[in-house]
């Protein structure tokens, strides 16, 4: 076992039945129904939107995301991935449009929510002046877990990340790849029922990288609800069952993998029809394809 029974199990260990639902495919200009199956989703926004002043960085994105979905939410940088994850979990405000999680709207349930999810956002946060020890326990007590709970959690999440080898290091003092370890642990230490992860395995090594990986998996297999962005498409397509693709602020594909990429298909030179790789599925939505003319002319 990942972690102990009472850490690891604190949500239902079977998905709910799903009924399907409408979500459209609109890159490259044409919009293809796809079908996905939902059943009260763990995630739903409609009409979410997100202005700076005169620049737009959210447009009117309708996610639906089912319990127990391992969800991957793409784009290039600079798309509105983390600003998206940032009103979902109640660290920014939208300019406009709702969302629920967990069937509560934020706009009105905010610490309700907050208490049934993880997230390890953009930056991490983490306070610098504390050890890991302290940082944990700090997390499992504002989560409302007991003092003996929490002390007991934080120290098998530790030794589970690898991070109890120097008990007095401050936060500050860790790698890149230490402190994200850290974020994750906390995200996860009153076992939250939907996981919102923001890079996770950004500066990770990859014995870590495995680990977590697995432990995700894990999760999801449990009836936990992951919304995952990375950058690193062959993560997802490992990993995640579901995807969503927003570029410039517009959410312009959402289903499942192979729904996904069973909607735009290429021709091979012997006009075989093949399902596209996630990556080229991404390209093609993204228009991220370039000719082979452009490149650096001192290194061409």
């Amino acid at each position: 076992m990942l972690f102990s029974q009472n850490l690891a199990t604190n949500q239902a260990t079977s998905t709910a039945p799903h009924c399907p639902t409408r979500q459209l495919h609109c890159g490259s200009g044409q919009c293809v129904t796809f079908k996905i199956l939902v059943d009260s989703p763990a995630i739903i926004s409609e009409g979410l939107t997100r202005r700076f002043g005169d620049f737009t960085a959210v447009q009117d994105v309708n996610l639906s995301v089912a319990p127990g979905q391992f969800y991957g939410f793409l784009g290039p940088n600079g798309a509105g991935k983390s600003t998206t994850i940032k009103m979902l979990t109640g660290l920014m405000a939208p300019t406009s449009g709702r969302m629920q999680i967990l069937g509560l709207d934020l706009a009105t349930h905010l610490i309700e929510v907050k208490r049934q999810i993880g997230v390890v956002p953009e930056g991490m946060a983490l306070f610098g002046r504390l050890t890991g020890s302290e940082y944990l326990n700090f997390a499992g007590r504002m989560y409302g877990l007991g003092r003996r709970t929490t002390a007991k959690r934080a120290a098998e999440l530790l030794d589970f990340m690898e991070l109890s080898q120097q008990p007095n290091t401050l936060i500050t003092d860790y790698s890149h790849g230490m402190q994200k370890k850290l974020a994750m642990a906390a995200a996860v230490i009153h076992g939250p029922k939907v996981l919102f992860l923001d890079e996770p395995f950004e500066g990770v090594d990859a014995v870590a990288s495995g680990t977590l990986k697995t432990m995700l998996q894990r999760m999801a297999s449990r009836g936990v609800t992951i919304f995952l962005t990375s950058h690193v498409l062959e993560i997802v397509e490992r990993l995640c069952t579901h995807v969503g693709i927003i570029n410039q602020g517009k959410l312009v594909a959402q289903g499942s993998l192979d729904e996904l990429r069973s909607g735009v298909v290429a021709g091979t030179t012997n006009q075989a029809i093949e399902k596209m790789t996630l990556e080229e599925f991404f390209l093609h939505t993204v228009g991220g394809n370039r000719s082979a003319a452009q490149e650096l002319s001192w290194l061409g």
